[in-house]
């Protein structure tokens, strides 16, 4: 091999993105903020999920929201105008995810002092979002009904990291051949810690338990549990 210089680098590409989700974490976690990346494909009811995940805890907990698009203030604008919350819009440029980074950024111009929970909806895609630690404390996944019991299969990665899967669009489980015990022994499968809420954010079912869950890790981290 004359004229090839060989260099072997240990270090994961991924390993300044981690250190800078580790610190955002830390300062979080020091002024307890619980801190959620939301992430999903596209239609599968995300933002209308938020919308009514916030309304049932906004007399509860002080809720900040982050969305981040490729373009347009649709979203963020939809979660302000029906909650009445702060909400800030993030353009990501035109990539398909959002790092560390790009959230400690949008982080310098946002003010989380005194807020209980910070939410980021995180730009549809189940591929790219899934390689990128946010800084968030917890991540959660939305899957929708429709979209297939399968869907697990084909994009493991974004259920391999996720510590929440919400099964949403249950209202219309009679109209889809989806197998909820199929879908959670796919996931069960990638990650055996992952927890389950079965919702309907048309209806409202099975939030409350969810909003009960978030309550619960913020209690968690402010006693010092993570």
């Amino acid at each position: 091999m004359n004229g090839v210089k060989v260099i072997q680098i240990n270090e994961s590409v991924f390993a300044q993105n981690d250190r800078s989700a580790e610190i955002i974490r830390s300062r979080l976690s020091a002024q307890g903020t619980l801190f959620l990346n939301f992430m999903s494909s596209p239609g599968s009811g995300k933002t209308t999920t938020l919308v009514a995940l916030i309304n049932r805890l906004k007399n509860r907990l002080s809720i900040g929201e982050m969305d981040v698009d490729i373009e347009s203030s649709l979203d963020a604008q939809r979660v302000a105008d029906l909650t009445g919350i702060r909400s800030m819009q993030i353009h990501n440029g035109g990539l398909c995810h959002i790092d560390a980074d790009m959230t400690a950024r949008a982080l310098l111009e946002y003010d989380t002092q005194g807020l209980d929970l910070l939410i980021l909806e995180n730009i549809g895609n189940l591929v790219c979002p899934a390689e990128f630690d946010t800084g968030a404390h917890k991540n959660v996944t939305i899957l929708s009904v429709p979209e297939g019991d399968d869907k697990p299969l084909k994009y493991p990665l974004m259920y391999t990291v996720s510590d929440v899967v919400l099964i949403n669009k249950m209202d219309t489980l009679d109209y889809f051949d989806f197998n909820i015990e199929k879908a959670k022994a796919h996931i069960l499968e990638l990650n055996p810690k992952a927890i389950f809420f079965p919702i309907s954010a048309k209806t409202g079912a099975g939030l409350d338990a969810f909003c009960d869950w978030i309550v619960e890790e913020l209690r968690t981290l402010r006693s010092g549990g993570r």
